[in-house]
């Protein structure tokens, strides 16, 4: 077999049933090889978009996401969707091709040292030099993708040694690096001292990330939280991890999170941090969640913890196991008086909203929407004003709640509700973007089309770059500089016509209800156009 047909045959092998992406020359043996695979290739409109869909498949089926590209501008145009699953620390490989092996560094036609731009933002990167690697190089980037801390792997590989001739393909059954043994077990001591604190905790509080779904540690953490009547507050990756109604959620925290819950947090005693950075957005202040207070910071990737606060009991681990050893300690706890003042602030300290009637208030239309919803449905939030009235009003019952937390990238919605849809097609997905963002990723909508991805579509509209809006309405008195896009934005009734899409428009709440049913009822793919207040604030 030649080196495409093998880089397939890795893919079969670990278990690939969809490639998102885009050909071009320096790719075509793996397009042309793929065609005698049971692999779904899905042809997305630009690039970037391929790496999205992949991180919205593996996000909601626990799988590593796969994307191939070619050369030169193929591949610099995926580096934001790189980008954005290292910074959520999504399980990726990122396949590109490049130009013949002996004109690397020539400046040829397409050629980009694609691996040294994404060195700062990929676990690894191989450029593939001989033929004979590529079973190798495949079964270690996979381990790589899915281990430790999660994130993107990129293998570049040359057009001759997709070419080139492998003779004795066998792919490998175990991995074994030197330098990369990722920690999984937590110390024994160090659980010990987290039960002893926990045992003499008043104020105990967990705040769980993304890192808590990353681990599959749902299960395990909601277990534990109910058996000693642990409060949780989740930073945005997080959301989820707690049924939004449950008596012991109490909200997302951060700069745009909940009074109630970031007022939680700074008045416990003990915060058990999970799976999550303490990156800014999340805690603005780290000095005030480590004075008078001890701090337990639980992650996998050992250089997270002590990078922004200083825990007093850090515990690298996977959260997975460690909750299961949690559950094997036997401890006594008791801080009822605490859940009552969490249950008063949650009570007292709701966002406080005066809507115009004459716009759909996107508070209650996303509660409304909310209810409507399967309960294991998917929610995949875009990036602006949208992203934080879905993170604070959206209410999760059995499902998953998707956005792009750590590079905020606009346009994210719409590809990675293509790749969630793919990964399940049980599941109702639904992306709900800005008016600004939509138009990043309006081109996948031929996408959905053409590969029968039937997903629901709601847009924001609202005229402006909202949350740049907002910004520059507080810091800047109303100084408006290029935010508006009212003049630049399509008619979207006649852009769904153009797609035959089916198109609902919803212009205030009278008549929300009636259309968010109508909207969802069947499983087909559906535009609907929300017009909101544009000096609405979140």
């Amino acid at each position: 077999m030649i080196g495409a047909d093998a880089m397939i045959k890795c893919l079969e092998n670990e278990g690939v049933t969809t490639v998102y992406g885009y050909p071009g020359v320096a790719i075509t043996p793996f397009y042309n090889s793929i065609l005698d695979s049971d692999i779904r290739t899905i042809l997305v409109r630009t690039e970037q978009n391929a790496a999205h869909a992949a991180s919205g498949e593996a996000r909601v089926t626990g799988k590593i996401g796969v994307c191939a590209v070619t050369s030169g501008p193929g591949a610099t145009n995926l580096i934001t969707g790189i980008a954005t699953a290292f910074a959520d620390s999504i399980p990726m490989i990122c396949i590109t091709g490049q130009v013949k092996s002996e004109q690397i560094g020539s400046d040829v036609f397409q050629e980009a040292d694609i691996t040294g731009a994404v060195e700062s933002f990929v676990k690894y990167s191989y450029l593939v030099k001989k033929v004979e690697d590529i079973p190798r190089i495949f079964k270690e980037a996979f381990y790589i993708a899915n281990t430790g801390r999660k994130g993107p792997v990129l293998i570049d590989v040359p057009i001759d040694v997709q070419n080139a001739t492998i003779r004795n393909f066998k792919y490998p059954e175990e991995v074994n690096l030197r330098t990369y043994k990722p920690t999984v077990k937590g110390h024994a001591v160090q659980i010990k001292k987290v039960i002893k604190e926990l045992s003499k905790a008043k104020r105990p509080i967990i705040c769980a990330g993304g890192g808590v779904h990353l681990s599959g540690a749902v299960d395990e953490l909601r277990e534990f939280v109910h058996k000693y009547r642990i409060p949780v507050v989740t930073t945005m990756m997080g959301i989820g991890v707690m049924p939004t109604q449950d008596p012991m959620h109490f909200g997302m925290v951060g700069n745009n999170g909940l009074a109630y819950a970031n007022r939680a947090m700074n008045e416990s005693d003990l915060i058990i941090m999970v799976g999550a950075r303490v990156a800014d957005r999340a805690i603005s202040q780290p000095d005030l969640i480590t004075a008078n207070k001890v701090l337990v910071h639980i992650d996998v990737d050992p250089a997270e913890i002590g990078k922004n606060a200083g825990p007093s009991i850090p515990l690298v681990g996977d959260a997975k196991h460690i909750f299961k050893d949690f559950a094997k300690q036997e401890f006594e706890c008791e801080h009822e008086e605490w859940i009552k003042t969490l249950e008063e602030y949650r009570d007292t300290m709701g966002k406080k909203r005066n809507p115009d009637k004459d716009y759909v208030d996107p508070a209650e239309f996303i509660k409304l929407l909310s209810d409507e919803m399967q309960d294991n449905a998917v929610y995949v939030a875009d990036v602006g004003q949208n992203q934080i009235w879905s993170c604070n009003y959206h209410i999760v019952k059995d499902g998953r709640f998707l956005t792009s937390g750590g590079m905020g990238t606009m346009g994210y919605s719409i590809p990675a509700a293509m790749g969630a849809k793919i990964g399940d097609r049980s599941r109702q997905v639904v992306a709900v973007c800005g008016d600004g963002s939509f138009q990043m990723s309006m081109m996948e909508l031929a996408t959905i089309m053409q590969h029968d991805i039937p997903v629901k579509i709601i847009v924001m509209k609202n005229n402006y770059l909202g949350m740049v809006r907002q910004y520059q309405h507080f810091t800047y008195k109303d100084n408006y500089s290029v935010v508006d896009i009212k003049d630049g934005t399509p008619n979207l009734e006649k852009l769904s016509a153009a797609y035959d899409i089916p198109f609902i428009r919803v212009e205030n709440m009278s008549d929300a209800k009636e259309k968010i049913q109508a909207f969802l009822k069947e499983d087909c793919t559906m535009l609907m156009e929300c017009i909101v207040d544009p000096m609405d604030l979140v």
